[in-house]
């Protein structure tokens, strides 16, 4: 007999906190993204949704200015789930969207997270807000295996 007994979300749940805008923001961004997926029992990547999460914070923190916290916000939704990080600069993110021409530099240590972001993401965007943007990537549900009784 195949079992049941596995919860898929069925709710919407959503969380929106403000970070600091300093490196601090990413570890603290990474566990509320963990603690997230894992209380409400999402099945979503949840080590490639703090991955991505850890980049949209690190770029929103390194490329805008300090004057104004940044914004974490994470829904999640019975398809997947989608993570936004709002900051002050109204400037799009660079490449996002679009494929960047020939393979970063092996030496450099910046130009993978966009990168990382396309690649592992569902899809991924930005969009103005009246404060600035938003940048935003989404990751499936994945269907979780039905196990034995």
């Amino acid at each position: 007999m195949i079992g049941s007994s596995v919860y898929e979300p069925s709710t919407s749940a959503s969380w929106r906190v403000a970070l600091p805008h300093t490196t601090a923001a990413v570890p603290v961004a990474r566990a509320l993204v963990r603690t997230a997926l894992a209380e409400r029992q999402h099945s979503a990547d949840r080590e490639t949704a703090e991955l991505l999460t850890a980049e949209l914070v690190a770029n929103a923190v390194e490329h805008t200015s300090g004057g104004h916290p940044i914004e974490l916000v994470v829904e999640l939704l019975p398809t997947g789930c989608q993570v936004e990080v709002h900051d002050a600069d109204p400037e799009p993110p660079g490449d996002l969207t679009r494929p960047t021409r020939g393979e970063p530099d092996p030496w450099q240590e910046h130009g993978r997270g966009l990168l990382l972001i396309r690649a592992l993401s569902s899809s991924c965007g930005h969009r103005p807000t009246a404060s600035g943007k938003a940048v935003w990537f989404r990751l499936p549900a994945v269907p979780r295996q039905r196990r034995p009784d």
